[in-house]
């Protein structure tokens, strides 16, 4: 089945560090003007997910979440969560290990498409 998130070697490492470190996470893709359009992870706790988020699917056992709105723009294209040295500017809680998570993205191909198009639980909810 088609996904619409997936996440590298890397990121899923430093997913399941800051799982242990912290308990259970989430991921919500942010549309912030400092960040740009930054994948940020919260305690799952600390982060009020609302009526007019999707959720994307899981990464690392995470959910993974964005506007419906943001959705919008995205929705024709699988984004992939890396992890690069830097630190952004929000409140993700990666910042104090002097990298941040980052999201990379390519177009769906036309069979993906047209399984999406008839199997795809994000697009039910926008």
């Amino acid at each position: 089945m088609t996904e619409r998130i997936s996440a590298t070697p890397d990121a899923l490492a430093l997913i399941a560090m800051l799982d242990n470190r912290f308990g259970p996470l989430l991921f919500h893709q942010s549309g912030g003007c400092c960040d740009g359009s930054s994948p940020m992870c919260y305690p799952a706790c600390d982060f009020r997910v609302g009526g007019q988020d999707v959720q994307l699917g899981d990464i690392g056992g995470v959910p993974f979440y964005m506007s419906k709105s943001q959705f919008e723009h995205w929705q024709h294209t699988h984004l992939i969560i890396d992890v690069v040295e830097g630190r952004g500017s929000g409140f993700s809680l990666e910042a104090p290990e002097g990298v941040r998570f980052l999201t990379r993205s390519r177009v769906f191909s036309e069979e993906e498409r047209v399984e999406l198009e008839h199997n795809d639980p994000a697009k039910e909810c926008v």
